[in-house]
């Protein structure tokens, strides 16, 4: 299986949506953590099984939680390139490179 990388941006909004679940209910912000670690462990499998969204992005959506997980296979990573809320703008991702998850890439 592929390693996981996070873009910085969407490291960042996975995080953010955790404490704001969590500021609403005691456990909320974890149960979603979780969801979303499905949803990551499952693209790990065999992230051909999701839908192309936009050029080579893909998306996995998790379970519960109004949230999409985008990413890009890469030939040594799973790139994420954002945890979006399913209920806002759709394209606020696309500007997103790769990149920023590994110079390397």
């Amino acid at each position: 299986m592929r390693p996981v990388r996070f873009h910085p941006d969407a490291d960042a909004e996975m995080i953010d949506a955790a404490v704001w679940y969590e500021s609403r209910q005691g456990d909320l912000g974890k149960r979603f953590l979780t969801a979303v670690q499905d949803a990551l462990n499952k693209i790990a499998i065999n992230p051909a099984l999701y839908p192309f969204v936009e050029g080579d992005v893909r998306r996995c959506l998790t379970k519960t939680f109004p949230f999409g997980v985008l990413f890009r296979v890469k030939p040594d990573a799973i790139a994420v390139m954002a945890i979006m809320h399913l209920h806002r703008d759709p394209d606020y991702w696309k500007t997103r490179t790769s990149e920023k998850n590994n110079p390397s890439d």
